[in-house]
């Protein structure tokens, strides 16, 4: 038995008064997933526990059956090991957005989804202005960036940019927990504050500026933490070979972590634009020398945190009809059986722009599977499925078939 999940970031939601109190997975058309959830086994899977922020990396990782309470160290060194950066025993490590401030007020969390061309330039900048033998910038794709600290600490608060667009910057800047951090958050919110004055006027962001788009006018660390201690996916699960497949550095870096071949898809971009016809014939292809794949599509996040509905439903229509089609077609064509599985990591409701914790919908399918009474998927239909609300290693358990 073969195993693909097929994880939309961010696809569940609430219900919204302005569509008919409906959601945006109510909303698509999507008959190949309803399919899915027709003829297999459902449920509601909480991903995130009530001790730690609903953010991708925890969710992901409990996807994958991680104890996300023992092992999570933060996002900066998930998405160090996708970018190839050694991290040391006392590297704090950070996830570094290049973000927009207007007015005083954080208004995105991506610079207007600044280009990784655009982005990589103000990254190298931003090294000569800061760089030295203790801090260094490395540059990643579009706004998502990493910063290392040598000897940080990471007792401090950071809070995601995502989560308070709209906020006054000053309001939620770096905070120590304890008097050991304070140099760490000290440096950083000179650094965040400084930043300002070098990006505005730096050539890039000028023309930005005079083609109407938004500027990458400062920089925003978050989620710091240290090398994590993580098993392999072999070690958890016995599972021989296994692959990733996502245009997002922190899932490529969790793929890192857990021991599996992190394939990589011209013209993903993580955004709705996303070549999710590449992406889904490069996991069809996985799943012929793999025995498990891990396929993450991005794009619903996105639309989520820019509070597009219409654009979150088509992203779950695009899943639906560019991805998920062709994988149910190709797979029953495959001597070997394939288990499939369909699930966001966490919901992205457009009504507040950020993650909530709230359990998500899930599907699990295989052939000969009994089917439960769900007919169509979303998160209120899920609620009949057999497993109920589940939480920690059990969704994994039940799709890899292990009890």
């Amino acid at each position: 038995m073969k195993h693909i999940i097929i994880l939309g970031d961010g696809m569940a939601d609430e219900p919204l008064k302005e569509f008919g109190n409906k959601t945006p997975l109510q909303m698509a058309h999507k008959p190949h997933i309803d399919w899915l959830a027709k003829n297999g086994q459902n449920g509601l899977f909480k991903t995130v526990p009530e001790t730690m922020p609903p953010g991708s990396e925890i969710a992901n990782m409990a996807v994958m059956g991680y104890d996300v309470e023992k092992v999570y160290e933060g996002r900066g060194v998930l998405e160090a090991a996708s970018m190839g950066v050694v991290i040391e025993e006392n590297d704090l490590a950070l996830r570094c957005n290049l973000i927009c401030v207007e007015d005083e007020k954080i208004k995105n969390h991506s610079a207007g989804h600044i280009s990784t061309e655009e982005a990589g330039e103000l990254i190298q900048y931003l090294n000569k202005s800061f760089g030295n033998e203790i801090i260094k910038f490395y540059p990643g794709v579009s706004y998502r960036h990493l910063l290392v600290i040598k000897n940080g600490i990471k007792d401090i608060i950071c809070t995601p940019p995502h989560d308070v667009m709209g906020t006054a910057f000053k309001d939620v800047l770096v905070e120590s927990k304890s008097v050991e951090a304070n140099s760490t958050t000290d440096l950083l919110n000179y650094m965040i504050v400084r930043s300002r004055f070098l990006l505005e006027n730096h050539p890039v962001n000028q023309k930005r500026k005079a083609q109407g788009k938004d500027m990458a006018n400062f920089i925003w660390p978050w989620s710091p933490g240290y090398k994590p201690a993580m098993q392999t996916f072999k070690e958890m699960f016995g599972i021989e070979k296994s692959a990733v497949i996502s245009a997002v550095d922190l899932i490529q870096g969790i793929g890192v972590y857990a021991g599996m071949d992190v394939i990589k898809v011209e013209g993903a971009t993580g955004l709705y634009d996303t070549n999710y016809e590449g992406k889904a014939k490069a996991a069809v292809d996985a799943l012929k020398d793999h025995d498990f794949v891990y396929l993450h599509i991005e794009a619903s996040d996105e639309a989520g945190h820019e509070g597009d509905v219409e654009l979150k439903t088509k992203t779950i229509e695009y899943l639906d009809q560019r991805v998920v089609k062709y994988i149910i077609e190709k797979t029953a064509e495959m001597d070997e059986e394939v288990s499939i599985a369909v699930l966001p990591d966490h919901p992205t409701p457009c009504a507040i722009k950020t993650h909530t914790r709230e359990a998500i919908p899930f599907i699990i399918y295989r052939k000969g599977i009994d089917a439960d009474k769900v007919e169509v998927y979303d998160e209120f239909a899920a609620r009949k499925g057999i497993y109920g609300t589940i939480k920690g290693n059990e969704f994994i358990k039940a799709f890899l078939g292990i009890y």
